[in-house]
């Protein structure tokens, strides 16, 4: 999945406005492209140093370590002059061979959302201010204080002796399916969210609901919970036909197009595919 990026390390344990070392790894995006520099067919993550030695940024936050190196977000104007660097939209992660940048540039695609969602206090107004001991962010007149959001969302293979159930959402590109998925709600349990997703997205109901695993998708800033749960193929199947367009139960032999195993959704479909689930 996406986040396992062994041998690569990933360390996103905070530290308090460190200067930018010349070495240090600079995240700069404009929109939703993330400016790279070119190195011959392939891409990298720009340093400091690639700015030119007399550069100095104004408006800049540390985000992580990747491979003991610090990572910085920097919000000033930078351009895309440099030859050799150049902006790549979000998407570019399912494309590159490197997993350590695929997840990097996912990790800061989330938190710089954060950062530009929260520059003043949902209370009072006034502009937020980064708190000294910790990653948030806090107001300086009514000390509201504001944590990265993750948002709680379950995912669930439903099957039913050899087969899975697969859905189409409306916003899918090409003839993708995938696994259904939604998010908790508030006063829910996860396995009460799985419940009522299934429900409201393909009318079916689900029994023996065990948990797989987690994994985290900047992409929406959410924490997917992954489950496995069994139900009755001779139920009628029923899609709401606005988010959900089209459903239905394939065999492990008959897979329609689907999410890669970058995604929880594409691991458990391919563990499925193999007789593993």
């Amino acid at each position: 999945m996406i986040h396992e990026i062994s041998p690569h390390r990933f360390n996103n344990q905070y530290i308090h406005c460190p200067a930018v070392g010349e070495d240090d790894l600079v995240f700069h995006f404009t929109g939703n492209s993330l400016l790279l520099k070119n190195c011959g067919d392939d891409f990298e993550l720009p340093r400091k140093s690639d700015f030119g030695v007399d550069s100095e940024f104004t408006e800049f936050y540390f985000l992580f370590s990747l491979d003991d190196v610090p990572c910085f977000l920097v919000m000033d104007d930078l351009q895309a002059n440099n030859p050799e660097c150049t902006l790549k939209e979000i998407q570019f992660f399912r494309s590159t061979g490197k997993k350590e940048l695929a997840w990097a540039m996912l990790a800061a695609f989330h938190l710089m959302n954060w950062y530009m969602q929260n520059k003043f206090c949902g209370k009072c107004g006034t502009e937020n201010k980064h708190k000294p001991d910790e990653r948030a962010l806090s107001c300086p007149e009514c000390s509201a204080t504001v944590y990265p959001k993750i948002s709680p969302a379950i995912i669930v293979a439903i099957i039913s002796n050899s087969k899975i159930l697969l859905a189409r959402n409306a916003n899918f590109p090409g003839s993708w399916y995938s696994l259904v998925a939604g998010y908790a709600d508030i006063g829910e349990s996860l396995e009460d969210a799985l419940i009522r997703e299934v429900k409201e997205e393909v009318g079916l109901d689900v029994w023996n609901i065990r948990y797989y695993k987690s994994q985290p998708w900047p992409l929406s800033g959410s924490m997917m919970i992954g489950f496995v749960a069994e139900a009755d193929e001779k139920q009628p199947v029923t899609i709401d036909k606005i988010e959900i367009t089209d459903a239905a139960w394939f065999t492990r032999d008959n897979l329609p197009e689907h999410p890669s195993t970058l995604s929880i959704a594409g691991e458990m479909i391919e563990k499925f595919r193999k007789g593993e689930l």
